[in-house]
């Protein structure tokens, strides 16, 4: 399948980032009511595992991508995408706490920011290595002021230094996952991306949570059925992602991500009772990711090559 053109995908990628927003709220709540945050990160990786195997029965071209695996020639490393959505699940609830969202938010993006330009550089996405360009480097400084911006007013907790990287390196685990998705998916088509994201990322979600021995606390279940819809949510974001990566990279789908996340947050808490309605730090800071991903696709110009001057021969031929 050929990849969109660059505007459709990063559209499709904002689009993502609303349903990261909303799937943020879902978790989150889920885990309050039951009892434990990590609850809310099980229950969603096992719905996309639900809604994946569902896929793998009814639909033949998922089956067939799987099984062409084998013929893949890719190496083991690229199918561990997975652990960097583990790890950004399984980090935000232990560090939002002591650093507040905002810390949290910025410290992320930023790595994830810093991750995209890495990866993109080394050419670990499909789209093989994109250069280190000013308008790169430009476009992931905007995108952290961005959501620097969109942060301010948030309550701040201790700036720790240590739970601080730990945020940079969640935002570079996320970066690294859409790349070798995407590489996932341009070599055996987005449905096998998908299903090898959940089975690595359910996998060390559980062993975590075993660990943790979150389920044996008997956790409350909540009766609202709309907490468990994180699982559906997240499938739409990594099928966003893959599409997004092949097309523009890494580091442009991860600023989409985040104007859609800006403007997701900006619709719920428009729109939810209780919500802090329309703030306009978010929507300036929206706006300025929007500027980013513009800008972080500017393309140098090749230089312009002057034919030169031919001057004419005494029998008045020209010759150059």
């Amino acid at each position: 399948m050929r990849p969109l053109p660059v505007p459709a995908a990063l559209s499709v990628v904002v689009l993502g980032g609303v349903a990261s927003a909303a799937q943020g709220l879902v978790n989150a709540e889920l885990g309050e009511r039951a009892g434990d945050p990590i609850v809310g990160a099980v229950v969603n990786n096992l719905g996309g595992c639900l809604l994946v195997l569902l896929g793998l029965v009814a639909v033949p071209s998922m089956r067939a991508g799987l099984a062409g695996l084998r013929r893949s020639g890719l190496r083991w490393w690229a199918y561990l995408g997975g652990l960097g959505g583990a790890a950004i699940v399984v980090i935000a609830p232990f560090v939002v706490p002591a650093l507040g969202v905002a810390i949290f938010t910025i410290a992320q993006v930023a790595g994830g920011s810093l991750g995209g330009l890495a990866v993109d550089r080394a050419g670990l996405a499909a789209t093989g290595r994109l250069p280190l360009t000013g308008p790169r480097v430009v476009g992931a400084l905007l995108g952290i002021a961005a959501v620097t911006l969109a942060q301010l007013g948030r309550p701040v907790g201790d700036l720790a230094v240590g739970l601080v990287l730990l945020s940079v390196a969640g935002g570079l685990a996320v970066a690294l996952q859409s790349a070798l998705n995407g590489r996932v998916a341009a070599a055996v088509g987005p449905a096998a991306g998908l299903a090898v994201n959940f089975a690595v990322s359910t996998s060390a979600i559980a062993v975590v949570a075993g660990l943790a021995g979150v389920l044996v606390t008997h956790p409350s279940w909540p009766a609202q059925w709309w907490l468990y819809g994180g699982g559906l949510l997240g499938v739409g974001i990594v099928l966003s992602l893959l599409v997004g990566v092949r097309a523009a990279g890494v580091l442009r789908t991860g600023l989409a991500l985040v104007a859609g996340q800006l403007g997701g947050a900006l619709l719920l808490d428009a729109v939810l009772p209780g919500g802090a309605g329309a703030r306009l730090p978010v929507l300036a800071g929206a706006a300025l990711t929007v500027l980013a991903v513009l800008v972080a696709g500017v393309r140098r110009r090749p230089p312009v090559r002057v034919a030169a001057e031919r001057e004419p021969e005494p029998d008045g031929r020209l010759v150059g």
